[in-house]
């Protein structure tokens, strides 16, 4: 087996787990702004001062999921892009054009679910910040009035 199909066949192995990692981090990224709407809406307005300190470390680990969102979402798109264009392009070189159309239609679903992660979760790690960063100095401001 030369190098070109070695590397040909892992490439072509990562596209459904790429499809899949993409779909899962979909799902992530809409159940994370779910879960930011509640924090927003429900939890983070009832926070008391002695929370302060649990409340720093769910900021934390929150913040940073949907930063992980914010970066692999549009990995994962890249990688759903280019892994079908490789075998489309071969197939144009045959003159299959119904199998090229397949490949950039993947390709191009890839790249907005892909986009679509990144947005949202950059949009809601930025919401976080200000939030948990509001509601912190909100909390120290209490306290220091007690």
């Amino acid at each position: 087996m030369s190098t070109s199909s070695l590397l040909r066949f892992v490439v072509d192995g990562l596209a459904t787990p790429v499809q899949l990692a993409l779909l899962g981090a979909t799902l992530a990224v809409l159940v994370d702004v779910g879960v930011a709407v509640g924090e927003r809406v429900v939890s983070l307005p009832r926070s008391m001062p002695a929370d302060a300190r649990a409340l720093e470390r769910r900021a934390r680990r929150r913040i940073e999921r949907s930063d992980v969102l914010a970066r692999i979402g549009p990995m994962l798109g890249l990688m759903g892009t280019l892994i079908p264009l490789g075998p489309g392009l071969a197939a144009l070189g045959r003159g299959d054009v119904a199998s090229l159309a397949q490949a950039v239609t993947i390709a191009f679903d890839t790249t907005v679910l892909g986009l679509l992660v990144g947005v949202l979760g950059f949009v809601i790690g930025r919401l976080r910040r200000r939030w948990y960063d509001a509601t912190l100095t909100r909390l120290e401001a209490r306290a220091a009035d007690a």
